[in-house]
């Protein structure tokens, strides 16, 4: 899976389609991915030891990773992600608009 947490993307489908976030989990089994903010859906919570309060809650649903596009940090439009080996032989993510790493 290219994408990764933290990265900054686009969502191309569904009810949020031009949006942009920061990814906060990844689901590589699942194919998917959680956006900060994307996607909400209202869960009914039961209270438990941890949420003492129980209720209707707003929560991020995973949306597919075919459907979201990495943005690049050089233009800030949405790219897709290849790799290449560095001199001293690490993998790295780079954008294959501009050429620039994604990764540090």
């Amino acid at each position: 899976m290219k994408i990764r947490k933290g990265d900054r993307v686009r969502v191309l489908a569904g009810k949020d389609r031009g949006r942009e976030g920061e990814v906060s989990r990844v689901i590589p089994s699942r194919n998917k991915v959680i956006i900060e903010g994307m996607n909400i859906a209202k869960r009914h919570q039961k209270s438990t030891r941890e949420t003492m309060q129980g209720g209707i809650i707003d929560k991020a649903m995973p949306i597919d990773a075919s459907n979201v596009a990495v943005i690049s940090p050089a233009d800030g439009k949405p790219t897709r992600v290849g790799h290449r080996f560095t001199e001293s032989g690490q993998k790295v993510r780079v954008c294959r608009r501009t050429g620039v790493d994604l990764d540090g």
